[in-house]
């Protein structure tokens, strides 16, 4: 047996401390009769929208989307889906 010595509640704190993870990712649906303000505000706290879209896209996402991207988050529309995220959280579209 090696003498490896691992301590894993030390290695947990210091994973927390450098995450710093906040927000959440909210699912919803964007038909017109959600407020821009609400979207801003979700985006503001650091939350990921993903919204369904019912509807033209750039009608419905008009009210939020400059905002969002002067303020360095980034909108994607993908497969009927609106994915708003917000300043620092990057979404890959390397895939698509």
């Amino acid at each position: 047996m090696s003498d490896f010595d691992l301590d894993l509640r030390a290695v947990e704190e210091h994973i927390d401390e450098e995450l710093e993870i906040e927000g959440s990712v909210i699912l919803g649906v964007l038909d017109g009769t959600t407020p821009a303000a609400e979207w801003l505000e979700a985006i503001s706290k650091g939350n990921l929208l993903v919204l369904n879209v019912e509807g033209d896209v750039n009608d419905l996402a008009s009210g939020f989307a400059r905002d969002v991207k002067e303020s360095g988050g980034s909108l994607i529309h993908f497969r009927g889906f609106l994915l708003v995220a917000p300043p620092g959280v990057d979404v890959s579209t390397e895939r698509l």
